[in-house]
């Protein structure tokens, strides 16, 4: 094993440093953070054979060139439905794939999705904020952002050729535009009009959306008198509404507190389906009783952690992967004749 090191040709807006969050710190006011689509992050690891909380480079829309100045290494690019090119060649994603050096990869948003994960076959050698990685957007806390001309060093770099080929992706997630949520805890001080219109009409995601949050637009979701709450502990998923009825999501870098009412939270499975949506997609609120959501998130852990596990298990070297497939009809082994096809 050795190390490698990738020079930053060019690097988009909200292109960072993640890990699998920083969690137990939002009584001191500190965000978790972490990837917007946990699932396609641990992904990219569980491909590679490495931890979950390993650090990988979110690639936003804005996409990102690299090019290998030394070593070489396997990598894992998952998430969103981003082009890939590496070597010259491309591809798409859910891919593991080698780069040496002399060799680029760039990463462009495509067709659909809003955040795309890349792992390193080794230990991405990032700054760390209270024992994590994982980059906070707005203060750069963390691993940071990534920007041209910097590089990233991978220590004890692989090549792991019996992990190339094409990643399986989830079968389990549903792929339509319904977002479940869990109404509450304010839901009570809004008229019956507007709880109504939020569980029968569409939202549409606007371009205010970033790490933090994304504001809805839709229809109007008024109160039903004036409502001063003092200003409480917030999660990932809860859809705040301002005192215009504008909701907005909040997100993986979300603040830890706020005094606006809030009519719902998205569902803890759901809210790596609705970061994946760009601005302009529609969503659909559906809302479930507490009690299914807690089976829900249970069930889909067990259906997680089946497939992780699939997915990190060596394919095997590329001959071992021939020999195991018959490319010659009627090819035999030892002192047999090869039967004329």
């Amino acid at each position: 094993m050795i190390d490698a090191t990738l020079r930053i040709g060019f690097a988009g807006p909200l292109v960072t440093y993640q890990d699998a969050g920083r969690p137990g710190h939002m009584r001191f006011g500190v965000s978790a953070s972490g990837p917007m689509d946990p699932l396609a992050h641990d992904a990219a690891n569980a491909a590679l054979g490495n931890p979950d909380d390993a650090t990988t480079v979110e690639i936003s829309m804005g996409g990102l060139s690299l090019e290998c100045i030394s070593g070489v290494l396997s990598l894992a690019i998952t998430g969103a439905d981003f082009t890939v090119e590496r070597a010259g060649e491309k591809s798409s994603a859910w891919n593991v794939f080698s780069l040496e050096q002399g060799e680029k990869l760039t990463v462009r948003g495509g067709k659909t999705g809003s955040w795309a994960y890349l792992a390193f076959a080794g230990s991405v050698e990032a700054p760390q904020w209270l024992g994590k990685s994982a980059t906070h957007s707005t203060s750069g806390f963390g691993g940071g952002q990534l920007v041209a001309g910097e590089k990233i060093h991978v220590s004890d770099a692989r090549l792991r050729e019996d992990r190339h080929g094409e990643i399986e992706r989830p079968s389990f997630l549903s792929t339509d535009n319904t977002v479940r949520v869990v109404m509450g805890p304010q839901d009570r001080y809004f008229t019956d009009s507007a709880i109504s219109e939020f569980q029968s009409e569409p939202f549409t995601l606007t371009s205010a959306f970033d790490r933090m949050g994304v504001r809805l637009s839709g229809p109007r979701l008024n109160l039903a008198s004036a409502l001063s709450i003092p200003s409480e502990p917030i999660s990932r998923g809860a859809i705040q509404v301002a005192g215009d009825g504008v909701p907005t999501v909040l997100l993986a870098d979300h603040q830890t507190t706020g005094g606006y009412p809030k009519i719902a939270t998205v569902i803890s499975d759901d809210i790596g389906k609705l970061s994946q949506l760009r601005a302009g997609d529609q969503v659909q609120f559906v809302p479930i009783s507490a009690s299914d959501a807690i089976q829900i998130v249970r069930d889909t852990a067990a259906a997680r952690e089946i497939y992780l596990a699939a997915i990190s298990e060596p394919k095997g070297t590329l001959e071992q992967r021939l020999m195991a497939n018959n490319l010659i009809s009627g090819a035999v082994s030892g002192d047999e004749e090869y039967e004329q096809s």
